[in-house]
């Protein structure tokens, strides 16, 4: 990919954005301005006011969604956020990457001494001074990890995690090679880390779909009215959202449909069938081989090790005992709930149990931080019972698979 610092201004933004990478595209009556900008940078904040305060607008467009604004302009929105819901809805993994993101922001803004998305932030403030319309073109971004991950294996999925765990779980300053990158880049990008770059299933996602979506999204916001219109968007994203914008001749209606969408897959557990298959015939040959007392044997050895691993996995996590012995009754009942995890069930005790606090809303960002920050707030300490008890009840499962398919074959 090009280095989008390096563009060279169009004659018609060298003034007022000298420095700044700029494109302009005109379509369809309509004159865009992209003004490229870095997420860390006061040089962009300072651009983004000049553009802005020139009169030269009709409108503002920004490389933001409306969850993403609601976390830019107000930091208690997350107190609004009922986690019964999250979790009833499968949605603690997405909660999970979103505070992996602001961790990493927040780990930048201290460091750096600007918040990161701050020129993101002054346009769509300097936009409603002047009374501008304000376009938010960006992807929601459940749906862009959504996407993503979906185009991931079960390794790909392993791996993506961890890195997110790394990066919400370190204490390091970001490297100078990093915040060089990210000056060019995207955020989304960043927090992934280095595995963007090695994916090129979700690099495709949270950069090269997101170029065309919010092309996409500039086209259907077309308006007689609005002649001229300012773009705020990351410098990664300056080519490919020009090219698009300049080329794109698909209608914009069904394309934003098609972006958006997240097809349903059929995704067949084929591991964990296996191995739930192989303990099931263990323990039907069992009955017929030793009779009771050795299916008797085989089913306590499947609900001490499924069961024991998930309660086991809740204590962990410092769990509430009722939410640790619910992870010990459900895990062995997986056969009968294969699309329900065992999680879910003691994340929702969890939940009503020790119900999060304002404070531990207000306190969420900071907290996610440290491992110690954790295990405090109610509200991660409810993502780690969803987390540890299934991983608990996943190596449970495979074990007892293993023991039992070694009785068979012996």
């Amino acid at each position: 990919m090009n280095d989008p610092m390096n563009e060279t201004p169009n004659e018609a933004g060298s003034e007022l954005l000298a420095g700044q990478p700029v494109r302009i595209v005109e379509r369809d009556g309509v004159r865009y301005t992209l003004l490229g900008t870095a997420h860390v940078s006061q040089a962009s904040v300072q651009a983004v006011e000049h553009a802005i305060g020139s009169g030269q607008f009709d409108a503002v467009a920004v490389e933001l969604d409306p969850q993403r604004l609601q976390a830019l302009t107000n930091p208690n929105a997350l107190a609004q956020l009922d986690l019964v819901e999250v979790i009833r809805k499968g949605r603690v993994a997405l909660f999970a990457a979103n505070l992996a993101l602001a961790a990493y922001q927040r780990r930048l803004a201290e460091q750096l001494g600007i918040e990161p998305g701050a020129e993101l932030k002054r346009a769509v403030t300097l936009a409603n001074e002047h009374n501008l319309p304000v376009h938010l073109i960006d992807r929601d971004v459940g749906l862009t990890f959504r996407r993503a991950s979906q185009q991931l294996g079960f390794f790909g999925k392993l791996k993506l995690v961890a890195g997110l765990g790394a990066g919400l779980f370190s204490s390091e300053d970001v490297g100078e090679d990093e915040i060089e990158k990210l000056k060019q880049g995207d955020m989304l990008e960043s927090s992934f880390g280095e595995f963007a770059n090695e994916s090129p299933a979700l690099y495709e996602a949270i950069i090269g779909e997101r170029d065309r979506y919010m092309a996409t999204r500039l086209r259907q916001e077309h308006n007689s009215e609005q002649r001229n219109v300012l773009a705020v968007v990351g410098a990664g994203h300056l080519a490919g959202l020009a090219r698009y914008l300049e080329s794109d001749t698909e209608a914009p209606g069904p394309l934003r449909e098609q972006l958006e969408s997240v097809p349903k897959k059929r995704n067949i557990p084929w591991i964990t069938l296996t191995i739930l298959a192989v303990v099931l015939a263990g323990i039907g040959i069992g009955f017929w081989r030793g009779g009771l007392d050795m299916g008797t044997q085989m089913l306590a050895t499947w609900a001490m090790y499924t069961g024991g691993l998930a309660g086991l996995g809740a204590l962990l996590a410092a769990s509430h005992p009722l939410s640790i012995l619910t992870a010990i009754v459900v895990a062995p009942f997986k056969p009968f709930r294969l699309s329900i995890p065992t999680g879910a069930f003691s994340a929702l005790v969890e939940t009503r149990l020790r119900k999060p606090t304002y404070q531990d809303f207000l306190q969420l960002r900071d907290d996610a931080q440290t491992v110690k920050g954790w295990y405090r707030n109610r509200v991660t300490r409810i993502v780690l019972t969803f987390v540890l008890t299934n991983l608990g009840s996943m190596l449970g499962l495979w074990l007892t698979g293993f023991i039992v398919y070694g009785k068979l074959a012996g």
